[in-house]
Protein backbone atom coordinates (compact mmCIF):
# COMPACT_ATOMS: atom_id res chain seq x y z
CA UNK A 1 0.00 0.00 0.00
CA UNK A 2 1.46 3.42 -1.09
CA UNK A 3 1.89 6.15 1.52
CA UNK A 4 1.61 10.25 1.58
CA UNK A 5 3.63 12.04 3.58
CA UNK A 6 2.01 14.47 6.02
CA UNK A 7 4.38 16.78 5.03
CA UNK A 8 3.93 16.14 1.09
CA UNK A 9 0.31 17.61 1.34
CA UNK A 10 1.13 20.32 3.75
CA UNK A 11 3.20 21.23 1.13
CA UNK A 12 0.90 20.95 -1.74
CA UNK A 13 -2.02 22.29 -0.08
CA UNK A 14 -0.22 25.43 0.65
CA UNK A 15 0.84 26.11 -2.44
CA UNK A 16 -2.76 25.31 -3.65
CA UNK A 17 -4.13 27.92 -1.31
CA UNK A 18 -1.61 30.74 -2.76
CA UNK A 19 -1.99 30.05 -6.49
CA UNK A 20 -5.81 30.11 -6.65
CA UNK A 21 -5.98 33.22 -4.35
CA UNK A 22 -3.27 34.93 -7.14
CA UNK A 23 -4.30 33.55 -10.38
CA UNK A 24 -7.26 32.89 -11.96
CA UNK A 25 -7.84 29.23 -13.82
CA UNK A 26 -6.66 30.26 -17.86
CA UNK A 27 -10.36 29.26 -18.68
CA UNK A 28 -12.15 31.89 -16.48
CA UNK A 29 -9.54 34.52 -18.05
CA UNK A 30 -9.96 33.27 -21.47
CA UNK A 31 -14.28 33.23 -21.07
CA UNK A 32 -13.83 36.81 -19.62
CA UNK A 33 -11.35 37.78 -22.36
CA UNK A 34 -15.05 36.03 -24.75
CA UNK A 35 -17.24 38.35 -22.93
CA UNK A 36 -15.57 41.30 -23.41
CA UNK A 37 -15.57 40.89 -27.46
CA UNK A 38 -19.29 39.98 -27.34
CA UNK A 39 -20.70 42.39 -24.59
CA UNK A 40 -23.10 45.26 -25.89
CA UNK A 41 -22.93 47.33 -22.78
CA UNK A 42 -20.15 49.97 -22.30
CA UNK A 43 -20.24 50.09 -18.88
CA UNK A 44 -20.37 46.11 -18.85
CA UNK A 45 -17.45 46.11 -21.81
CA UNK A 46 -15.40 48.35 -19.32
CA UNK A 47 -15.87 46.60 -16.43
CA UNK A 48 -14.77 43.51 -17.84
CA UNK A 49 -11.65 45.43 -19.24
CA UNK A 50 -10.93 46.37 -15.87
CA UNK A 51 -11.15 42.66 -14.38
CA UNK A 52 -9.48 41.10 -17.24
CA UNK A 53 -6.81 43.63 -15.74
CA UNK A 54 -6.89 43.52 -12.82
CA UNK A 55 -6.37 39.20 -13.06
CA UNK A 56 -2.82 39.48 -15.00
CA UNK A 57 -1.79 42.13 -12.63
CA UNK A 58 -2.21 39.56 -9.97
CA UNK A 59 -0.87 37.27 -11.42
CA UNK A 60 2.50 38.81 -12.65
CA UNK A 61 2.86 40.75 -9.60
CA UNK A 62 1.84 38.10 -7.41
CA UNK A 63 -1.35 39.53 -5.52
CA UNK A 64 -4.50 38.50 -4.72
CA UNK A 65 -7.45 38.78 -7.19
CA UNK A 66 -9.34 40.29 -4.73
CA UNK A 67 -8.57 41.78 -1.35
CA UNK A 68 -11.40 38.43 -0.11
CA UNK A 69 -9.24 35.49 0.08
CA UNK A 70 -12.23 33.31 1.05
CA UNK A 71 -12.95 30.33 3.59
CA UNK A 72 -10.98 27.42 2.24
CA UNK A 73 -12.99 24.49 1.07
CA UNK A 74 -11.03 21.51 -0.05
CA UNK A 75 -12.41 18.67 -1.72
CA UNK A 76 -10.26 15.30 -1.57
CA UNK A 77 -10.99 12.12 -3.61
CA UNK A 78 -8.84 9.43 -1.46
CA UNK A 79 -8.04 6.37 -3.40
CA UNK A 80 -8.58 3.64 -0.86
CA UNK A 81 -5.15 2.04 -1.92
CA UNK A 82 -3.47 5.03 -0.39
CA UNK A 83 -2.41 4.96 3.56
CA UNK A 84 -2.61 8.76 4.48
CA UNK A 85 -2.37 9.80 8.19
CA UNK A 86 -3.89 13.03 9.53
CA UNK A 87 -5.24 14.04 6.70
CA UNK A 88 -7.86 16.61 7.92
CA UNK A 89 -4.40 18.00 10.19
CA UNK A 90 -2.20 17.91 7.18
CA UNK A 91 -4.95 20.01 5.15
CA UNK A 92 -5.67 22.30 7.72
CA UNK A 93 -1.43 22.67 8.49
CA UNK A 94 -1.43 23.41 4.76
CA UNK A 95 -3.92 26.17 4.45
CA UNK A 96 -2.50 28.03 7.44
CA UNK A 97 0.72 27.70 5.97
CA UNK A 98 -0.45 28.86 2.53
CA UNK A 99 -2.15 32.06 3.93
CA UNK A 100 0.43 33.09 6.17
CA UNK A 101 3.47 32.53 3.60
CA UNK A 102 1.63 34.07 0.59
CA UNK A 103 0.16 36.77 2.65
CA UNK A 104 -3.78 36.24 2.54
CA UNK A 105 -6.22 37.68 4.38
CA UNK A 106 -7.27 35.56 7.27
CA UNK A 107 -11.44 35.66 7.40
CA UNK A 108 -12.43 32.85 9.17
CA UNK A 109 -13.78 33.76 12.79
CA UNK A 110 -16.03 31.91 15.33
CA UNK A 111 -19.94 32.23 14.18
CA UNK A 112 -21.07 33.36 17.31
CA UNK A 113 -17.86 35.43 18.96
CA UNK A 114 -16.63 36.25 16.00
CA UNK A 115 -13.45 36.03 17.15
CA UNK A 116 -10.86 35.52 14.36
CA UNK A 117 -8.99 32.20 14.23
CA UNK A 118 -6.14 34.08 13.06
CA UNK A 119 -4.82 31.00 10.45
CA UNK A 120 -7.74 31.05 7.79
CA UNK A 121 -8.89 27.45 9.71
CA UNK A 122 -10.35 25.54 10.38
CA UNK A 123 -10.88 24.68 6.13
CA UNK A 124 -14.01 23.37 5.01
CA UNK A 125 -12.88 19.44 3.89
CA UNK A 126 -15.22 17.24 1.92
CA UNK A 127 -13.97 13.60 1.38
CA UNK A 128 -14.34 11.16 -1.42
CA UNK A 129 -13.12 7.00 -0.91
CA UNK A 130 -12.67 6.61 -4.47
CA UNK A 131 -11.07 3.57 -6.19
CA UNK A 132 -7.17 3.60 -6.65
CA UNK A 133 -3.85 4.50 -5.27
CA UNK A 134 -4.12 8.47 -5.84
CA UNK A 135 -5.40 11.57 -4.25
CA UNK A 136 -7.17 14.22 -5.87
CA UNK A 137 -7.24 17.44 -4.27
CA UNK A 138 -9.18 20.78 -4.92
CA UNK A 139 -8.57 23.69 -3.25
CA UNK A 140 -11.76 26.39 -3.69
CA UNK A 141 -11.13 29.47 -1.87
CA UNK A 142 -14.71 30.72 -1.32
CA UNK A 143 -15.22 34.54 -0.98
CA UNK A 144 -18.53 35.13 0.79
CA UNK A 145 -19.50 37.96 -1.21
CA UNK A 146 -20.90 35.26 -3.89
CA UNK A 147 -21.47 33.06 -1.04
CA UNK A 148 -23.78 34.49 1.00
CA UNK A 149 -26.24 35.06 -2.00
CA UNK A 150 -26.58 31.35 -2.37
CA UNK A 151 -30.02 29.62 -1.06
CA UNK A 152 -31.14 26.44 -0.82
CA UNK A 153 -34.72 25.31 -1.53
CA UNK A 154 -37.58 22.15 -0.85
CA UNK A 155 -39.22 22.17 -3.52
CA UNK A 156 -42.68 19.65 -4.01
CA UNK A 157 -41.71 17.34 -7.03
CA UNK A 158 -44.68 18.38 -8.93
CA UNK A 159 -42.17 21.82 -9.17
CA UNK A 160 -40.43 19.90 -11.99
CA UNK A 161 -37.71 21.34 -14.82
CA UNK A 162 -40.03 24.81 -14.73
CA UNK A 163 -39.79 24.48 -10.24
CA UNK A 164 -35.94 24.81 -10.77
CA UNK A 165 -35.77 27.06 -13.49
CA UNK A 166 -37.45 29.35 -11.67
CA UNK A 167 -35.74 29.28 -8.71
CA UNK A 168 -32.54 29.76 -10.16
CA UNK A 169 -33.81 32.38 -12.46
CA UNK A 170 -34.87 34.39 -8.89
CA UNK A 171 -32.06 33.74 -6.85
CA UNK A 172 -29.61 35.38 -9.25
CA UNK A 173 -32.22 37.76 -9.51
CA UNK A 174 -32.39 38.97 -5.78
CA UNK A 175 -28.24 38.37 -5.63
CA UNK A 176 -28.20 41.19 -8.63
CA UNK A 177 -24.57 42.86 -8.20
CA UNK A 178 -23.87 41.35 -4.99
CA UNK A 179 -21.78 38.65 -5.61
CA UNK A 180 -19.86 40.64 -8.37
CA UNK A 181 -20.60 39.11 -11.66
CA UNK A 182 -19.97 37.91 -14.01
CA UNK A 183 -20.90 34.90 -11.95
CA UNK A 184 -20.40 30.81 -12.01
CA UNK A 185 -23.97 29.35 -11.08
CA UNK A 186 -23.07 25.65 -9.46
CA UNK A 187 -26.62 23.90 -8.75
CA UNK A 188 -27.57 20.55 -6.78
CA UNK A 189 -30.61 18.68 -7.94
CA UNK A 190 -31.99 16.03 -5.50
CA UNK A 191 -30.77 13.97 -2.23
CA UNK A 192 -31.49 15.24 0.92
CA UNK A 193 -31.11 18.91 2.34
CA UNK A 194 -27.61 18.81 3.06
CA UNK A 195 -26.56 16.81 -0.35
CA UNK A 196 -28.46 19.48 -2.84
CA UNK A 197 -25.98 22.17 -1.52
CA UNK A 198 -22.79 19.72 -1.64
CA UNK A 199 -23.29 18.90 -5.02
CA UNK A 200 -24.02 22.77 -6.04
CA UNK A 201 -20.92 23.63 -4.26
CA UNK A 202 -19.15 20.44 -5.92
CA UNK A 203 -20.21 22.22 -9.46
CA UNK A 204 -18.09 24.78 -9.26
CA UNK A 205 -14.83 22.54 -8.95
CA UNK A 206 -16.10 21.75 -12.64
CA UNK A 207 -13.42 23.32 -15.40
CA UNK A 208 -15.34 26.40 -16.40
CA UNK A 209 -18.04 25.92 -19.32
CA UNK A 210 -17.29 21.94 -19.17
CA UNK A 211 -20.92 20.68 -19.71
CA UNK A 212 -22.33 18.22 -17.82
CA UNK A 213 -21.45 14.54 -19.32
CA UNK A 214 -25.45 13.75 -18.75
CA UNK A 215 -27.19 15.21 -21.53
CA UNK A 216 -30.51 16.56 -20.06
CA UNK A 217 -28.27 17.86 -17.54
CA UNK A 218 -26.46 19.76 -19.84
CA UNK A 219 -29.15 21.22 -21.79
CA UNK A 220 -30.65 22.42 -19.17
CA UNK A 221 -27.32 23.95 -18.42
CA UNK A 222 -27.48 26.15 -21.38
CA UNK A 223 -30.92 26.92 -21.12
CA UNK A 224 -31.06 28.53 -17.91
CA UNK A 225 -27.19 30.54 -18.86
CA UNK A 226 -29.08 31.78 -21.66
CA UNK A 227 -32.16 32.92 -19.50
CA UNK A 228 -29.82 34.51 -16.83
CA UNK A 229 -27.88 37.21 -19.12
CA UNK A 230 -31.01 37.83 -20.55
CA UNK A 231 -31.34 39.35 -17.15
CA UNK A 232 -29.50 41.94 -17.91
CA UNK A 233 -27.52 42.68 -14.49
CA UNK A 234 -23.91 42.79 -16.33
CA UNK A 235 -20.49 42.49 -15.31
CA UNK A 236 -20.59 44.06 -11.42
CA UNK A 237 -23.94 44.86 -12.15
CA UNK A 238 -23.19 47.77 -14.83
CA UNK A 239 -25.67 46.18 -17.33
CA UNK A 240 -25.00 44.45 -20.02
CA UNK A 241 -25.45 40.82 -21.10
CA UNK A 242 -22.50 39.13 -19.07
CA UNK A 243 -24.16 38.22 -15.51
CA UNK A 244 -22.65 34.64 -15.77
CA UNK A 245 -20.10 32.29 -17.52
CA UNK A 246 -21.06 29.31 -16.70
CA UNK A 247 -23.98 26.97 -15.25
CA UNK A 248 -22.76 24.07 -14.03
CA UNK A 249 -25.67 21.14 -12.54
CA UNK A 250 -24.76 17.55 -10.33
CA UNK A 251 -27.73 15.93 -9.58
CA UNK A 252 -28.28 12.73 -7.32
CA UNK A 253 -31.60 10.45 -7.13
CA UNK A 254 -33.92 12.13 -4.61
CA UNK A 255 -37.21 10.57 -2.16
CA UNK A 256 -40.43 10.20 -4.06
CA UNK A 257 -41.93 13.11 -2.10
CA UNK A 258 -39.28 15.33 -2.41
CA UNK A 259 -36.87 17.86 -4.77
CA UNK A 260 -34.25 19.87 -3.23
CA UNK A 261 -32.08 22.35 -5.30
CA UNK A 262 -29.67 24.02 -4.24
CA UNK A 263 -27.92 27.14 -6.36
CA UNK A 264 -24.22 28.27 -5.46
CA UNK A 265 -22.70 31.08 -6.77
CA UNK A 266 -19.34 31.82 -7.24
CA UNK A 267 -18.29 35.21 -8.10
CA UNK A 268 -15.75 36.24 -11.44
CA UNK A 269 -12.55 35.44 -8.93
CA UNK A 270 -13.26 31.87 -9.41
CA UNK A 271 -10.61 30.93 -7.30
CA UNK A 272 -9.32 27.11 -7.92
CA UNK A 273 -6.25 25.20 -7.86
CA UNK A 274 -6.06 21.42 -8.45
CA UNK A 275 -3.52 18.94 -7.71
CA UNK A 276 -2.48 15.42 -7.97
CA UNK A 277 -0.77 12.64 -5.74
Amino acid sequence: MREISKEEIIARISQGAISSCKILPKEVLARLEQALNDEPSPLGKKALEILIENARIAAKEELPICQDTGIAVVFVELGEDLKVKDLIEAINEGIAKGYEEGYLRKSVADPITRKNTKTNTPAVVHVEIVPGDKAKFWVLPKGCGSENMSKLKMLPPAAGIEGIKDFVLETVREAGPNPCPPITVGIGIGGTFEKAALLAKKALIRPLGKPSADSTLAELERELLTEINKLGIGPLGFGGKTTALAVHIEKYPTHIASLPVAVNIQCHAARLSYFEI
